[in-house]
């Protein structure tokens, strides 16, 4: 049997295991299964490999980041962005990457409309392959962090006008905290905008619905999520 799974801290809501499930079930891949392996806090980790022959990994909140000192190679990717979502086991090595950046790319591409520069709302390890996408996008960008030198209280509607281009990368809205919301000067938002979210449940968040109601373009993390995990499974079986 070869297992693969997704480590993480609150997993009873993530996406990948049906999504990998159901991939094996529809393309007939047999002994093969993808486990959700919840962390209290990322020094399990060690314990983890030691006690399951894993075949491959997912990375998801709060471990993206942490998970690095355990890892023995980065791809060049995961190492620019300092964030990893999957772990390849090669060679008796656990090697780093990061397929968020791809599925970010593809995802985005074919709907921007000449936005120049964006607002990447959050600073965790989904924000860090965020922001390096856009610079190969050559998309401008200012990071809006709670604990940051530019902060949500900074945000002017002059901003949110300047910046046609915004991606939630936080948690909020995400279910089950559905009526959270990024607290950020709404009305600020035309048509000419594109609100992106990393997050796909609920498909349509308040961060989402808010923009929409201000006529602005909108997409949720579902196809960003698709692409990177069938990345993640090229890389497994390489």
């Amino acid at each position: 049997m070869r297992t693969f799974g997704l480590i993480g801290k609150s997993l009873s809501h993530s996406f990948s295991g049906g999504f990998f499930n159901e991939k094996f079930f529809k393309e007939g891949i047999t002994n093969t299964e993808y486990l959700n392996f919840e962390l209290q806090d990322i020094s399990e980790f060690p314990q983890l490999i030691r006690n399951n022959k894993l075949s491959g990994l997912n990375v998801t909140i709060p471990y993206k980041e942490s998970i690095i000192p355990f890892l023995d190679e980065l791809s060049e990717d995961a190492k620019s962005i300092g964030a990893v979502n999957t772990i390849q086991f090669k060679d008796n090595k656990l090697i780093g990457h990061n397929t968020d950046i791809i599925g970010f790319k593809q995802s985005i591409s074919p709907i921007l409309k000449g936005q120049k520069s964006a607002l990447v709302l959050g600073d965790g390890g989904g924000a860090k392959a965020v922001k390096h996408a856009l610079k190969q996008l050559n998309i401008a960008h200012k990071t809006v962090s709670r604990n940051g030198l530019f902060n949500y209280l900074d945000i002017s509607i002059q901003d949110i006008e300047f910046n046609t281009l915004i991606i939630n990368t936080t948690p909020l809205g995400m279910s089950p905290e559905i009526k959270n919301y990024p607290k950020i000067p709404y009305e600020g938002l035309t048509e000419k905008h594109l609100l992106f979210d990393l997050i796909y449940n609920p498909s349509e968040t308040l961060f989402l619905k808010y923009g929409r109601a201000y006529k602005s373009r909108t997409k949720n993390g579902l196809e960003m999520l698709q692409i990177q995990a069938e990345v993640s499974w090229n890389i497994w079986n390489s």
